[in-house]
């Protein structure tokens, strides 16, 4: 196990070379200058200059690239252009407010989602399971801004059950906070884990080891949750990694929606501000993510299912 995760890792080191190139080039080709998007249109070109050798903008491209990949590598993502505040510490204030959010809207995703998938597979082609294949059509269609949105208006706004914004103090007040944005990104990720659930188990009750157990007098949940869903765990394992990733990702619309902090909101703003440093951190941060999750679900098919070997 050691060594297939090493052997792993070495090969994310490819793609997140590639994305860091892209990322570099990608900030290169922005319209604007940041330096002007810093210090304003009425800046001397004397103060320009001097804001572009302090933050390494008057070197060759060669030469920047080389700083940039030094700087991943050292963890020294540089400052911001527009505070001056350490990019590292900017993503570490504000990360763990998107962690939070997307663990939250997982778990209430998977926890309504597995259910009801379930619930759909036992009453094939019932009431049932029509409600929720028009749940999981609503959910496949409906904007996650658009929704979070919605909620806001209802639920803050007009009953005045949650708060509008922040992410609040302590761990209750938190939580407190973050269960409407949550909701709004659980109900959509809840529509396709369920639809998801339900064609997986549809899939292995229709296999002869179900009928076997039945044959034997085997107790329906016993059949359903030990034999079937167990089995369906690997194809609802894969469609959970991307749930995760969606739900990462996600956060940045649901976190502008509710004005909360946030990588999301964090990379929004230094868009708009022309500010490299912050939004390469960003992006790298979010390149990270998804080599992780896609990590930590390849060692999961092995826990889930014995038969997968490493070779």
């Amino acid at each position: 196990m050691g060594r297939y995760l090493f052997l792993r890792l070495v090969d994310a080191i490819p793609t997140i070379w590639l994305v860091l190139t892209l990322v570099f080039i990608a900030m290169r080709i922005l319209p604007g200058d940041p330096a002007i998007a810093a210090l304003g249109d009425a800046a001397l070109p004397e103060q320009l200059a001097q804001f572009r050798a302090k933050m390494g903008l008057d070197v060759p491209l060669w030469h920047q690239y080389i700083n940039f990949l030094y700087g991943v590598v050292t963890f020294n993502l540089g400052t911001s252009y527009m505070n001056g505040a350490s990019v590292l510490d900017l993503i570490g204030r504000n990360l763990p407010y998107t962690i939070e959010l997307t663990v939250v809207a997982m778990i209430m995703g998977v926890g309504a989602g597995v259910p009801i998938g379930v619930m759909a597979a036992t009453n094939r082609d019932k009431l049932p399971d029509n409600s929720v294949r028009a749940f999981s059509l609503f959910g496949y269609a409906v904007p996650d801004f658009y929704l979070g949105a919605l909620l806001l208006i209802i639920f803050a706004l007009n009953l005045r059950l949650f708060p509008i914004n922040g992410a609040g103090y302590g761990f209750a007040d938190r939580m407190y906070h973050v269960f409407l944005p949550a909701l709004t990104l659980a109900l959509v990720k809840a529509a396709f884990i369920g639809r998801l659930t339900r064609t997986s188990l549809l899939e292995v009750l229709g296999k002869d080891y179900v009928r076997t157990a039945r044959a034997k007098g085997a107790r329906e949940p016993r059949v359903i949750y030990r034999h079937g869903l167990r089995n369906a765990l690997l194809p609802l394992t894969t469609g959970m990694g991307l749930s995760l990733l969606a739900t990462f990702s996600g956060s940045v619309a649901v976190e502008l929606v509710f004005n909360r902090p946030g990588i999301g909101r964090l990379l929004i703003q230094a868009i708009n501000e022309r500010d490299y440093g912050v939004i390469q951190g960003g992006v790298i941060v979010f390149a990270m993510v998804v080599v992780l999750i896609n990590l930590v679900m390849d060692l999961l098919y092995i826990v889930i299912d014995p038969r997968i070997r490493v070779k």
